[in-house]
């Protein structure tokens, strides 16, 4: 029987455990969860420095060996993540590298070296400067958000002069909750000379991109890089928010293999080493226009469950293989499914409140009906949509549900049955009803 192994885990929560055990080798591997969830994910309250000392002491007090750290969780935990490994001698990626994915502007510099073609205009901006917010040279209607955010937090598709001023107005008052904590780990290296004073409370204006869209989700082990899947990301009809994310891709090979041929040169380009990545892209199929999105330094909690109902094993497998030193590989097509998909179950507003959400009976009839499905309820009945960190501009998430099914007709239908199970109701300010879906 082989020997047992400690991996510590940033942020562990139920849901991750559970994806941790499906993956091979797990009977003989102890998970640890480094740090409580919410210490480290959608807080407006970081103090950085206190949570790695924090982290420190509770991987010194571990009674026995550590043998791998690992980190799925956007930010803080990807730069936390590289700086303990650093520090413990853990498998990880440089800080630096982190850095220059999560920093926007940075990253969109680093594109742009290895596929100019394929990134967008772009302008670096100082919202609390009247002068650089006026200087903003791109056609309208463009893109404007934080150097460092995540999911579309404080981004705004600024069309008019009243879009731009109500977004300025907002992005003054809260870039300071992720602006801080970020400046405090840029402070850790030093950038380059083009990237030197422009931090978090910096602002990135980007040309609009459209088309489809897609991630391309891989790893990097040794400096040997791996793509073990490509998801295609559905956008709602504003156009900001994400309906639900589809797995495997729908869009044709030959545009698969660009995707994926530019996303090994950017990672090259990067540094980025012994980790997971994933990189966005959109496609505009009429002009056969392929544009980078981003490119963020971790796997993703959104496929994760995909790669296992499709698959036949959580995508966490390729994180632990490569911080316990071993060749990473998933299955491939041995899941219980032929298509999984994540849906955010949206409220289309961002004030108002929560009348009526699923009760344990709905759950248990979801569960009956979908035994695999996995359910996270964000929102009860009473919350205030206005009281949710971090969501985007235009809607609120009230629960995310992830499904599989025997093609991706059959996903769109199970997802539509599932709706009718779990029924939320959301009154906006003036009591009208919110339309959600």
């Amino acid at each position: 029987m082989s020997e047992r192994q400690t991996v510590f885990v940033v942020g562990l929560d139920d849901f991750n455990r559970r994806k941790l055990q499906s993956i091979r080798g797990a009977e003989h591997l102890d998970f640890v969860g480094l740090l409580a969830n919410e210490d480290v994910e959608h807080r407006t309250d970081l103090d950085i420095d206190a949570i790695l000392d924090k982290a420190r002491a509770q991987l010194r007090r571990h009674d026995g060996a550590i043998d791998g750290l690992v980190n799925y969780i956007d930010f803080p935990g990807n730069s936390m993540a590289a700086i303990l490994a650093e520090e413990f001698g853990f498998r990880g990626p440089s800080l630096r590298s982190v850095l220059t994915c999560e920093h926007k502007y940075w990253s969109r510099r680093e594109q742009q070296a290895v596929a100019p073609d394929a990134v967008p205009a772009f302008r670096v901006v100082d919202p609390f400067d009247d002068r650089s917010v006026a200087a903003i040279d791109l056609p309208r209607p463009f893109w404007l958000k934080p150097i460092k955010g995540f999911g579309s937090w404080l981004g705004f598709r600024i069309g008019d002069d009243g879009d731009l001023d109500r977004a300025i107005e907002q992005i003054r008052r809260d870039i300071h909750q992720l602006g801080r904590p970020f400046d405090r780990l840029m402070d850790r290296i030093e950038p380059p000379e083009a990237i030197t004073g422009i931090g978090g409370h910096h602002c990135i204006a980007e040309a609009l991109v459209g088309g489809r869209q897609c991630t391309v989700e891989g790893h990097v082990f040794g400096g040997e890089i791996g793509i073990h899947g490509i998801i295609d990301s559905i956008r709602a009809r504003n156009r900001s928010s994400f309906r639900r994310y589809e797995y495997p891709s729908r869009w044709p090979r030959e545009m698969q293999e660009r995707a994926m041929a530019i996303s090994r040169d950017l990672v090259r380009r990067i540094g980025l080493d012994d980790c997971g990545f994933n990189i966005e892209f959109f496609w505009d199929e009429e002009r056969d226009v392929l544009r980078l999105l981003e490119i963020n330094p971790r796997i993703s909690q959104s496929h994760c469950d995909l790669f296992e109902k499709v698959d036949g094993a959580s995508s966490h497998q390729i994180l632990v293989e490569i911080s316990l030193g071993r060749r990473p590989s998933l299955p491939h097509r041995q899941g219980r499914h032929g298509a999984a998909g994540k849906f955010f179950i949206r409220a289309f507003a961002t004030e108002g409140r929560v009348t009526h959400a699923p009760d344990d009976e709905a759950i248990a009839r979801l569960r009956q009906r979908f035994p695999d499905a996995e359910l996270r309820v964000r929102m009860e009945a009473g919350d205030g949509l206005a009281d949710q960190p971090f969501q985007d501009s235009y809607t609120t998430v009230l629960a995310i549900l992830f499904l599989g099914a025997e093609n991706h007709d059959a996903l769109l239908d199970a997802y539509d049955e599932a709706l009718s199970i779990l029924t939320f109701e959301v009154s906006g300010p003036d009591g009208a009803p919110v339309e959600v879906k």
